[in-house]
C-alpha cells in the first residue's frame, strides 16, 4: 500500500468515525440499554472496519456498519441478560430549549407517549422503525443490517407505523 493510499484510507475512516459514531452509539445503546456499554460496542465495530477492505466497504458503508454494530450489541445484550436476569432500558426524551415552557411541556408529552407507544410494538417493528426515522436508512439498507428481505422490512414498517397512528390517535381522544 502506497503512502498516498494510506493517507487516502485513514482520511476516510476518520471521517465515517465523525459521521457514524454517534449515531451508532445511540442505536446500540438502544438495544443494551447501557451507554458505556454502547460505546465499547462501537468502538469494535470500527475496530473491525479497519481490518476491512475500504474499496470493498465504500459503497455499503452504512448497512455494514449497523449490521457489525447489531449483532456485537445482540451478543453483549444475550451475555448481560444471562448474567443479570432483571434489565430496563431508559428512553430519553430531549425538547428543544428555544421553547415556551407550555409548548416544551405539550412536546415532551407527546415525545413520552410515542416512545411509550414505540416500546410497546414487537422488537422487530420497533428496530426497523428507528432505522428508517432515526437514522435515515432505506429499504435495502434495513435489509441488510436486520437480514430481512426488503418487502418483510416494508411490511414491519407500514404495520408498525399503522399501529403507532392508531395508538397515538387514541391517546389524544382519551
Amino acid at each position: 500500500m502506497t503512502s498516498s493510499t494510506a493517507d487516502a484510507n485513514r482520511e476516510w475512516m476518520t471521517q465515517i468515525v465523525e459521521q457514524y459514531q454517534d449515531r451508532l452509539v445511540r442505536y446500540a445503546q438502544r438495544i443494551v440499554g447501557d451507554a458505556q456499554a454502547a460505546s465499547d460496542i462501537v468502538q469494535d465495530t470500527f475496530m473491525k472496519l479497519c481490518a476491512e477492505d475500504v474499496d470493498r466497504l465504500q459503497p455499503i458503508v452504512a448497512p455494514w456498519l449497523y449490521r457489525v454494530c447489531r449483532n456485537r450489541a445482540f451478543d453483549v445484550r444475550k451475555k448481560e441478560r444471562r448474567m443479570s436476569s432483571t434489565q430496563t432500558a431508559e428512553l430519553d426524551t430531549q425538547v428543544a430549549t428555544t421553547d415556551s415552557p407550555d409548548h416544551a411541556a405539550t412536546v415532551n408529552d407527546e415525545a413520552a407517549k410515542a416512545l411509550r407507544a414505540l416500546s410497546e410494538l414487537p422488537e422487530n417493528q420497533q428496530e426497523v422503525i428507528r432505522l428508517r426515522i432515526e437514522h435515515g436508512l432505506n429499504y435495502a439498507q434495513i435489509s441488510e443490517v436486520t437480514e430481512l428481505s426488503v418487502s418483510n422490512v416494508g411490511y414491519l414498517l407500514h404495520t408498525g407505523l399503522k399501529t403507532l397512528r392508531s395508538r397515538m390517535t387514541q391517546s389524544q381522544i382519551s
